[in-house]
Order: C-alpha cells, then structure tokens, then sequence
C-alpha cells in the first residue's frame, strides 16, 4: 500500500498499521472534499449574471460538481438558484416561470435561458416572456 503513495504520505504512514492508514487518509480526504463542498456552494449561491454578459453554463458546472461531492441538489433548488442568478433584463421571463410553475429539467433551463439571452440580442434590453399554454377547465363548448 505504501507503494502506491506520494513520498511525502509514504513518510507519514511508514510506522503505521494498514487500517491506521486507511483511517487517516480518509480523514485527510474527507477535509479535502468538505473544503471543496464549502467554496463550490459558497460561489455557486453568490453567483449572479451580471447584464449583457453571455450565458454561461458555469451555474451548471457548480450544480454538478456538488452532485460530485456527494451533495446533489434537488432541481427545484437548482432551478431557484439558476434563475435568482440571473441579471434584472431577465426578471419577466422568472416572473413568468415562477406564475405558469413551468416544469423544466435543468438543461431544459439551460437551453430556455439560452434562447432567451438570443432574444435579448436581437432585440436589445427588451422584456422577455415565455408564452406557456395553459390548461383550460370547464366545459367544452359545442358546435353551434
């Protein structure tokens, strides 16, 4: 086992029995993985998009580094997160989300988002809206 490690962790644990060892280098790791789990959640719950800059996937990329980690999140908190990061142009498009409750997958987010920045190009800092077709309730009218 004292082969396979760096110089450095060889010295550390040449005295040591073999379940000493494992015991300290999952110790040291588990460390390692809850600093990494701690500045991965901090900048992904400060991340926010500032207006005009390109959509990123660097949202994402947080999101599955956690799941990485061991610490998914759940989509609907994902989706909380991805769209409070969002710039103000892009405050009808969640007003809209959030009313219509539009059930989208994240890379479905994704993409949404995407075109969505698309159409801001093209159309300057105007509103954006997602058109969702509601679900009608009550009785059908009849041919007249």
């Amino acid at each position: 086992m004292l082969a396979t490690m760096t110089h450095e962790l060889q010295k550390q644990h040449g005295d040591m029995f073999i379940y000493e060892i494992i015991q300290n280098l999952k110790e040291i790791f588990e460390r390692q993985a809850y600093q990494e789990k701690y500045e991965t959640s901090r900048a992904l719950f400060q991340c926010k998009m500032s207006e005009g800059s390109p959509m990123r996937a660097h949202v994402m990329g947080y999101i599955q580094m956690l799941k990485k980690l061991g610490f998914p999140l759940k989509d609907e908190l994902a989706t909380d997160v991805i769209l409070q990061s969002l710039p103000d142009n892009f405050k009808p498009l969640v007003l809209n989300f959030n009313m219509n409750e539009i059930n989208k997958t994240l890379p479905q987010l994704l993409g949404m988002l995407r075109t969505a920045e698309s159409d801001l190009k093209k159309n300057g800092s105007k509103s954006i809206l997602i058109v969702h077709e509601a679900k009608r309730k009550g009785k059908k009218k009849g041919k007249v």
